[in-house]
This record gives C-alpha cells, structure tokens and sequence, in this order.
C-alpha cells in the first residue's frame, strides 16, 4: 500500500507537524508513505518539494495571487482567509508516484487549487486540520455558521453581500466537489461536528482519528536539569503558553491570559510564578503581567519543544476556537497538566480535574482558577502529573494513530476495488 499525503509544508507549523508525524507513523510500521509539499523543511528523502528556483519562484507567485482578492475587502479582520485559485503542478506527480492512496492535510497557501481535488483518481482521504475545507475561505469561522448553508456576508471580510468572495469561494468548492466521494478525518469531535453540519461535507464519509505524538520523544524528564539547561528558575512555577504568533492571534486567547495572570497576582500568587512564552520573541513593548516573563522565541524541534514542556509546571491554551492544538497533546505526553478553556477539541484531550482544567469558556475568573487548582495542591498535582502522560500512552502515540489509518486506508481501498 503506498500513501501520498499532501501538506503544504513538512515540520513547518502544527498542521504540517501533525502531517509528518502521520507519515512517521506509518513508516515506522513498513508503510510506503511520501509526503508532497510546497516548502520543505526537513531532511526526510520521502518528502517531496520544488527544487528548482524557477519551481519555488512559482509556488510563491501563486501565494501572492492567493492573497489579492480578499485584500479588496478593507474592512477584513486579519484572519486568514485562503483563495485556492491559483493552479498548481500536483497531478504530475502523482502520476509519477502512483500512489493508492491519497491523504490530503493541511494545503492552502496556493499549494493546491479547489478544482484539482475533483480531478485526483485515486481514493481521497482528507484530515482536517481547520475549518477551510467546508467554509468560504476562513480558517476558522469564529462565531458564524454561515458555512452551514452556503457563506456570503463574510464577517470575516466584513462584507455585507450575500455574493461576496466568501459566497464565491463556496460556490468554487461546491461546484468541483458535488459528485467527488471523499472520506473526511477529523482530529476532533467538535470539528466532526462541524463538518457533518456543514454544506459542502455532510454527505461525505466523517471519521475521528485523533493526531498521534513520538511519546519516546515527548515524556517527562527532570524537571531541574532541564532548568539549568534553558537557564529557568528552581525555586517559580512556571506558566507555558505558546503557539504560532502566541501573542499577536486573537484566536490563541493570549488576552484572556493576561487577564488571569493579573487575577493571579492580587490572589497573592505573584512571587511563586513566572511566564514561559515559545512561539514568540520578546516584545520591543512589554506587557507587565505582574509576572516575570521569558521569551524563549519559535522553535520547531521536538527535542527543544519536549524539554520545555517537561520544564514547565504547567501548559495554558486560552484559545478561543481551536481543533486539536498539538501544544496541547505535546505537554500532556511529556506529563504536564493543561488548563484551557471548554471549546473545540480541548476536551478530547484534557479530562476535568483529570489531567488538566477546563474553564467555562471565556471567563477569567475560572481561567485563573483552574490555574491555581492545579498547582496548589502538590499532592494533587503528581496525581494530574501521572494521568496527563497515561492519557497519551494510552490513547495518542503515533502508533495508534498509524494503524487507525491503516485500518481505514484497507476498508477505502476495498471498497474502491469492489466498486
């Protein structure tokens, strides 16, 4: 059985992580997999990219292109919000690839057009990684659910036409993708959900597979060696927060989190903690929290990423909307309770005073209140220790993420031989 998956990039980002990490997996059990992406990052020789610089000069003209209409839309919010209109060269190689099966991930950034889907002759898994693949350009929808009929005065864009850009990238999708059999893969429950609500996918077979992590990898380690290391403080707990662009994307709720550190201070908490910020350089203007802050700048590489979160005593995501952050599933394996708000696919990973803390969502007061159940208590605290990385082993190592698909790649290919 041989698998193509299509991503944008390679290790580049959470969806792209999550991408090769799928391709890990099934290479790790004899798979033949390749991955097929616009910019690769990575040294692995079964990923594929334009290699020539009239190739990557292509790539980043169509990305260009990409980004033109909705910027006709002055009052947008910055969101992102993806075209796909800009062709691309993805049939040729999988032609010369020939694979059984193809597993689309995460491919905006022009890597490929809305109509080539239809186009693709051989069975087609999609994992979703976002809300695009069933709205009208937005990657997350907030709190419309236009996507459920057909789009149009895009809040997003913040359009008043019903037959705005939003309208006609639905229409695009529709068009190309009403007589093409997919089978949909969600991280989630909550983005299954979604997309079975959803005009363009609720026809289409909707399965849950959940991302899968190297928990070899990630795993708790000594927590004071790993200080001395990153130069972090012995005697502070310490507060990890961090994703792409943590402080600037209002969907990561970094607002929220200012709003409970503050909440934290004048509970008497300010001399027993500090922030650890990844994902992010320190600010030419920085906030006063009442906290220490360290901004320990992006980092892509899991053996760095695995030692903060082992580092840390505790990993916060204030997201507002969020799928399946892999920040999330990455501190609870190296066995760091989480606290996030109840929203998206948050409470597929974190268990309730289990593992972690969900907030009611949007509510400071039990944002910082999670933080301080969890940490008060040391006693307590090993117990959420233990469960956070008993809930990776048990449900999302790589290998059950492998062998999920594998399942589901054989019935596909099955039926698809029968058919």
């Amino acid at each position: 059985m041989k698998i193509i998956h299509i991503s944008t990039y390679d290790i580049a980002g959470g969806a792209a992580r999550a991408a090769y990490r799928l391709h890990q997996g099934l290479q790790a059990i004899n798979l033949d997999s390749k991955m097929l992406v616009q910019d690769k990052f990575g040294d692995d020789t079964n990923v594929f990219a334009p290699q020539t610089s009239l190739e990557k000069g292509i790539a980043k003209f169509g990305h260009f292109l990409d980004s033109v209409p909705p910027r006709f839309y002055r009052r947008r919010q910055q969101s992102e919000f993806s075209t796909q209109w800009a062709p691309d060269r993805i049939i040729p190689q999988l032609n010369r690839l020939n694979p059984d099966i193809v597993n689309l991930h995460w491919i905006n950034e022009s890597h490929l057009q809305i109509e080539t889907i239809a186009k693709l002759k051989k069975p087609v898994v999609w994992t979703l990684h976002d809300m695009w693949s069933f709205t009208g350009g937005c990657h997350y929808t907030q709190n419309c659910n236009k996507y459920i009929n057909s789009c149009g005065s895009c809040p997003l864009l913040g359009s008043n036409n019903d037959f705005d850009l939003s309208r006609k990238i639905w229409q695009r999708k529709f068009n190309a993708w009403k007589n093409t059999n997919l089978t949909v893969v969600s991280l989630s429950s909550w983005l299954a959900k979604c997309a079975s609500s959803s005009s363009l996918l609720k026809h289409q077979r909707i399965e849950i597979i959940p991302n899968g992590i190297d928990t070899h990898r990630y795993k708790p380690m000594n927590r004071q060696i790993l200080r001395e290391i990153l130069n972090l403080p012995q005697d502070k707990m310490l507060i990890l927060f961090g994703s792409i662009n943590p402080t600037s994307a209002p969907r990561k709720g970094f607002y929220f989190l200012e709003l409970a550190l503050r909440d934290l201070c004048k509970a008497g908490w300010q001399d027993k903690l500090e922030l650890v910020v990844i994902g992010s350089s320190k600010p030419h203007n920085q906030k006063d929290f009442g906290l220490k802050t360290h901004y320990l700048g992006c980092l892509s590489d899991d053996i760095s990423l695995s030692q903060i979160y082992a580092a840390a005593d505790i990993f916060i995501a204030p997201s507002i909307q969020d799928n399946f952050p892999n920040t999330v599933l990455e501190a609870l394996a190296c066995g760091t309770p989480c606290v996030a708000f109840n929203i998206g696919g948050m409470p597929d990973m974190i268990e309730h005073q289990g593992n972690g803390y969900l907030a009611h969502p949007f509510e400071v007061k039990d944002l910082a209140q999670g933080i301080s159940w969890v940490l008060e208590n040391r006693e307590r605290y090993q117990k959420l220790c233990r469960r956070a990385r008993e809930k990776a082993e048990q449900e999302f190592t790589q290998e059950i993420q492998a062998r999920r698909y594998i399942s589901l790649y054989s019935e596909i290919l099955s039926e698809h031989k029968a058919y």
